[in-house]
């Protein structure tokens, strides 16, 4: 992967308005607002402490293009040092690009990614039974999915058809039902950024990416741009119970989430999320194995707008605003170590996450005990932006 400005930006780069973080090794160093504007990078911290902040404000966008801030660095100096073996705290690097915003995720929101949950359900989280599973189901209940709009009328029957014949699962249930799966990913401030390494837990030994748009939202529950993200995920551990979702999804590096937030603006707003492509390449270091794939957000089964909806409303508020994760219709199946195996991820896998209009995330697998701890949460945030007088009284 060229970790280059030109490979890692949006094809219409020109015209998008691209903020994110970056840690900065100024004294006392720590984590910066940032704005892209052309070949540079400016520093926003003294205006908007956090991207938080930022995204509260009517004139987001205005501030990210126009607001006088200084230069923190050149845009390919800030890319080539993300990378994983290159970055170090004596030089600019990006992180995830939200920062006190909640990081939450919708589950079951393809068919594909519907059948696949309930396939690691019935495998009971053994990938030599998957296959078998796999085409079980899809015989009886595959085509039945595609075309069914989650809580309809539609929707109802063929739960009372699948409950009668006894082909109903929890998984049935969030992806046909009125209520979204929505679940919290990982803590404020725990995901990673574009070149970092990502986690998996030493113990899963069937495991995938899962790549996705992520939405930002404000406190008042209006989106404000996008971005990309990985949803790294162990399909052993969550199939042997949907109890273990926390175990199978929120470890040490386990949310990638980058390389920067598109805002909302002339150029770019929902309706392009709407139509987005998010493509995938994995390349193993040990074995030559590559994957490709690709989630269309067209053929999403609830739209953008409900998700958000079911998220943040009169039950449940997030004063800090919250990103989220829409989901993926990629499960990848094809075997890798052994026929009928299906995918899981090797230790040295570099994970490629593009779409056009919002840019492309690049992290490499480490398992989630040997990649550095995470650290650096709200608390020390707000300290170290205290120490370096960027705090309002």
């Amino acid at each position: 992967m060229e970790f280059t400005a030109r490979a890692t930006l949006p094809e219409d780069a020109e015209r998008a308005t691209l903020i994110g973080r970056a840690w900065i090794a100024s004294q006392p160093e720590g984590p910066a607002v940032i704005a892209v504007r052309g070949d540079e990078v400016v520093d926003l911290t003294a205006i908007v402490p956090t991207v938080r902040d930022l995204c509260e404000r009517e004139d987001a966008v205005a501030i990210a293009r126009h607001a006088a801030a200084p230069r923190l660095c050149s845009l390919e100096e800030l890319v080539a040092h993300s990378r994983w073996d290159r970055r170090t705290l004596a030089r600019p690097h990006l992180l995830a690009p939200c920062d006190l915003q909640a990081v939450k995720a919708a589950g079951v929101t393809f068919t594909k990614s519907l059948i696949e949950r309930v396939v690691e359900e019935q495998a009971r989280g053994d990938p030599k039974r998957a296959a078998a599973v796999r085409a079980e189901i899809e015989a009886r209940i595959g085509g039945s999915l595609a075309a069914i709009r989650p809580g309809s009328l539609e929707a109802e029957r063929l739960r009372d058809h699948l409950r009668s014949i006894g082909a109903w699962s929890q998984y049935l249930e969030v992806g046909l039902g009125p209520y979204a799966e929505i679940f919290t990913k990982c803590q404020p401030m725990a995901a990673v950024g574009h070149g970092a390494e990502i986690g998996i837990h030493p113990e899963s030994a069937w495991n995938n990416p899962e790549p996705e748009v992520v939405l930002v939202v404000d406190s008042r529950g209006r989106m404000r741009g996008a971005t990309l993200g990985n949803d790294v995920n162990l399909r052993d551990f969550e199939g042997r119970s949907a109890l273990l979702l926390g175990r199978a999804k929120d470890n040490n590096g386990s949310a990638a989430i980058g390389p920067f937030i598109r805002l909302f603006d002339e150029h770019f707003d929902p309706d392009d999320v709407r139509q987005a492509e998010v493509r995938l390449q994995v390349e193993g270091a040990d074995d030559g194995f590559r994957l490709e794939g690709c989630s269309s957000m067209r053929e999403i089964s609830r739209d953008i707008a409900d998700l958000v909806a079911q998220t943040i409303g009169p039950q449940h508020q997030y004063p800090d605003g919250f990103v989220l994760m829409c989901g993926t219709m990629f499960a990848p199946t094809e075997d890798r170590d052994a026929p009928g195996a299906g995918f899981t991820h090797h230790v040295g896998d570099v994970v490629e996450i593009h779409s056009p209009r919002l840019g492309r995330l690049v992290n490499r697998v480490e398992r989630c005990d040997r990649i550095p701890p995470w650290t650096f949460g709200a608390g020390a945030l707000l300290h170290n932006l205290a120490a370096r007088g960027l705090l309002a009284g």
